[in-house]
């Protein structure tokens, strides 16, 4: 009668044996896939009608353009709303502070740096007028749209 050890031990051969055909058959097939002439080619064609409908949606992933833009645009807003501050005037000061949270690339850094660097009192003005801002972006953008929906 076979003990347990000598069952466990022909089970576990049995187990590697098993996951080496496994991952034998994995590579002979992988490696017959990337031979095929035709898969190759398939993989081109979906990879070109992807790029294709990317265009066709007018989809850019990144504009050195619009991000050089974009990015004066923040600076110029950073430096008016210290302006404003430093004249005391803290209503414009907030909103052009807020409006350069509004196209931050990273707006969670910049609230912590304002923080930091604005009094207290500012900074809670701050924060009150992001939603306001955020929805009269959303305002303009949906007002733009129905421009240029419009059929001339």
């Amino acid at each position: 009668m076979p003990s347990v050890r000598s069952l466990v031990g022909l089970l576990a051969a049995a187990a590697a044996c098993g996951a080496v055909a496994f991952l034998g058959y994995c590579v002979y097939l992988d490696r017959k896939r990337r031979g095929d002439p035709a898969f190759k080619r398939r993989l081109r064609e979906k990879r070109r009608a992807e790029q294709q409908k990317a265009e066709e949606r007018g989809v850019q992933l990144w504009d050195p353009v619009k991000n050089e833009k974009f990015q004066e645009l923040f600076l110029q807003e950073v430096q008016m709303g210290e302006l404003w501050l430093s004249r005391g005037e803290h209503r414009m000061g907030v909103q052009h502070l807020s409006n350069a949270l509004l196209v931050c690339r990273q707006p969670r850094e910049l609230l912590k740096v304002f923080k930091h660097t604005l009094p207290p009192k500012v900074f809670e003005m701050l924060l009150h007028k992001i939603p306001l801002v955020c929805q009269q972006f959303e305002a303009d953008m949906n007002e733009q749209k129905c421009w240029e929906d419009e059929p001339d």
